[in-house]
């Protein structure tokens, strides 16, 4: 992608306007409600219309106001770089096409955040420059992170932080059952501690598995966790990943709700006090600490041991191309503030995320010892468009949830149902 004007990248927005529908998860950053939450001077219309020195920028976190930590550093970043800023907040879902109906416009925001694996679709259909374009550092950026960006070996924009998913587990409920959390490992382990839990007369372990793009979300960790890849989904590793849920399923180690819960009613089975272990977000932190039991976390478990790679949730901060290519050295500027290592621990903290980087990981943990689980979850993390896959993977991760889906509900084997899920991404992605 060039910097050439939006319009002549009309047949690109069109269809990536298609591929965002599938592409969405709620679990980019805490729950956001639907709407607008707007800051001062804030307006729906792009930088081009945004005249006398101010500069737009848009988000998707409609529940930080005015009075937020997050725009007072946005006003800030502005005031640095000697300009007004106007920010606009958006749904996370309407953000992505009303950014697609401003590119095709030509009236893009001037700095744009948006969900991760969102990047890549906005990259190919020509609405980003890529940071080697704009001149944005991404040098400490932890790669796994960056990843989630990158398409077709270029990377468009900079994460202004991460999250990702872990085990909550409930100290009674395992106590209860003689359970020490220190031998759960891997899948064996952690399958064994369900045995004992169901029965002491517990539940075991609650997740997401709706068929839509957050049951894919959940279903990752245990995926990639197999070792398998998401262009083979029907490995052997795949399917035993299927097949352990299935397992769990039928042993009744799990409840059936999963297959229709979404990560908020799956969190909220586990503040009922009867479940063992709930696999959740780093963004259910503050309702842990409101469920009225201890608690604790470890890392989602790989099949044979060490931590599984999770995928990583949060926002991307780049720059949309401009017909008025002047503008960017400020865009840069405002980007640059909002991503640097000072302000990077204030941009976090505020929006609940783990940092992207080593040094201010270090001073999250020294701020909060119970965020070092979280942060070595983030570095094991991995991006759903990681592996130069962009804007194929909503196309392989519908087959995925469907085949999730059709084999906890017992119309399918974990086998067939993988295989039927290959050749229907396959296809898609040819």
């Amino acid at each position: 992608m060039r910097s050439a004007a939006p319009g002549r990248h009309a047949a690109g927005l069109a269809i990536a306007a298609l591929a965002v529908a599938s592409g969405l998860a709620g679990c980019s950053s805490s729950d956001k409600s639907a709407g607008d939450s707007t800051g001062a001077n804030a307006q729906a219309s792009g930088g081009q219309a945004a005249g006398g020195g101010a500069y737009t920028i848009w988000d998707p976190y409609p529940q930080h106001d005015k009075s937020s930590d997050w725009v007072k550093l946005l006003e800030s970043c502005g005031t640095q770089a000697g300009v007004a800023v106007e920010r606009t907040a958006y749904d996370t879902t309407d953000l992505t096409n009303k950014t697609l109906l401003a590119a095709q416009q030509g009236n893009a925001p001037d700095v744009l955040i948006v969900d991760n694996p969102v990047v890549s679709t906005l990259a190919e259909a020509g609405v980003l420059t890529s940071t080697e374009e704009n001149k944005l550092d991404t040098s400490a950026i932890a790669p796994n992170l960056l990843a989630a960006g990158q398409s077709g070996g270029k990377t468009y924009g900079v994460p202004i932080g991460a999250n990702t998913l872990a085990l909550y587990y409930n100290k009674g409920v395992l106590k209860k059952a003689g359970v020490d959390v220190a031998s759960v490992k891997d899948w064996a382990s952690l399958t064994a501690a369900l045995e004992k839990v169901k029965a002491a007369g517990k539940k075991g372990i609650t997740f997401s598995a709706i068929g839509t793009e957050e049951g894919s979300f959940q279903f990752l960790p245990w995926f990639w966790g197999s070792g398998a890849q998401l262009t083979k989904l029907d490995s052997p590793e795949g399917v035993s990943a299927v097949a352990l849920w299935t397992d769990w399923l039928k042993k009744g180690y799990a409840p059936n709700s999963v297959i229709n819960n979404t990560q908020t009613t799956s969190w909220q089975e586990f503040a009922g006090g009867d479940f063992a272990f709930a696999e959740n977000g780093t963004w259910q932190l503050a309702n842990a600490e409101k469920a009225g039991f201890e608690y604790g976390i470890i890392p989602v478990p790989a099949k044979d041991g060490g931590t599984a790679p999770a995928p990583t949730g949060g926002e991307f901060v780049g720059i949309p191309v401009q017909q008025d290519t002047a503008r960017y050295a400020v865009s840069q500027k405002l980007v640059a503030c909002l991503t640097s290592t000072d302000n990077s621990l204030s941009t976090t903290t505020a929006l609940s995320y783990i940092a992207p980087t080593e040094e201010v990981q270090a001073k999250q943990v020294e701020q909060n010892a119970g965020l070092k689980v979280w942060v070595e979850a983030v570095k094991a993390a991995k991006g759903r468009t990681s592996d130069d896959l962009g804007t194929k993977y909503p196309k392989i991760s519908e087959p995925m949830w469907n085949a999730v889906q059709a084999a906890l509900s017992g119309s399918k084997s974990p086998q067939q149902a993988m295989a039927e899920a290959q050749t229907a991404a396959a296809s898609a992605t040819q």
